[in-house]
């Protein structure tokens, strides 16, 4: 998917010379957390966030530093705060250059920006003119719409069953030797996973099939092996037990 498809289109923004009690009951009017921040020619200037206000003289909250220790972190660092903590106008107090996204971008790179920034809001571009924004919220109704939608399939159950099969050995995970029978959907895993992470791995997997309806876990988790032998990642699969099966029940 791409940041158009779920990004918000119509963007509240606010201007640099708002002030900041303007730009508050902004937030609180239409309740969101925070707002682009916009020039006189409608450009993206900045971000201002409800963590904008957690550093302000009116709540006696803002920075305080000795002497000493202001002159450590230097002047600069000082006076920025300053400027940050008793700013009257949104210029004073935003976030400048906020980092942005084209509206084609795909939305791996949307998260990468949200995680490795710690940001909610990415403001999504065309050209130097902001289209949109996406927020982490829109990331909940994209997750929600997609996960109604289920897909409509004619599969029989020995389809099924090679899906989920298919499925499986294609995991990087490497799951170990599965038991597989689906019946009228339902599909029943037996065998032997490594941990309960792998576990967890298979049912996730199984259900994502397209046509499976329910899961039967019936995986176990065998005694630890001697050091050295717990690892299967070169491709080994580990021996099991017979497993109850159906007629069509054969290992992975």
């Amino acid at each position: 998917m791409r940041a158009y498809e779920i990004m918000t289109p119509r963007v509240i923004t606010v201007g640099t010379d708002a002030t900041i009690v303007e730009a508050i009951e902004t937030l609180l009017r239409h309740h969101i957390s925070g707002l682009p921040v916009v020039d006189e020619a409608q450009r993206l200037v900045g971000i201002i966030s409800e963590s904008d206000f957690l550093r302000r003289a009116e709540t006696g909250t803002q920075h305080k530093h000795g002497r000493w220790l202001s002159l450590l972190i230097g002047t600069d660092r000082v006076a920025a705060e300053f400027a940050h903590d008793n700013g009257r106008k949104v210029g004073d107090i935003m976030t400048p250059n906020p980092r942005t996204v084209s509206e084609d971008a795909p939305l791996d790179q949307v998260v990468q920006i949200m995680e490795s920034g710690n940001v909610k809001r990415v403001p999504v571009m065309r050209g130097d003119r902001m289209v949109g924004i996406i927020t982490r919220s829109d990331f909940l109704d994209a997750v929600a719409s997609m996960a109604r939608r289920i897909p409509e399939t004619n599969a029989d159950d020995a389809q099924l069953r090679n899906e989920v099969i298919n499925a499986l050995r294609r995991a990087p995970w490497r799951p170990c030797r599965l038991h597989v029978a689906v019946r009228d959907g339902v599909a029943t895993l037996h065998g032997v996973v490594r941990n309960e992470t792998a576990r967890k791995a298979a049912i996730v997997t199984t259900e994502n099939v397209p046509g499976i309806s329910r899961v039967l876990d019936h995986l176990r988790i065998p005694d630890p092996y001697p050091p050295g032998e717990e690892d299967y990642g070169g491709g080994d699969f580990v021996s099991l037990q017979q497993q109850p099966s159906t007629t069509d029940d054969e290992p992975l």
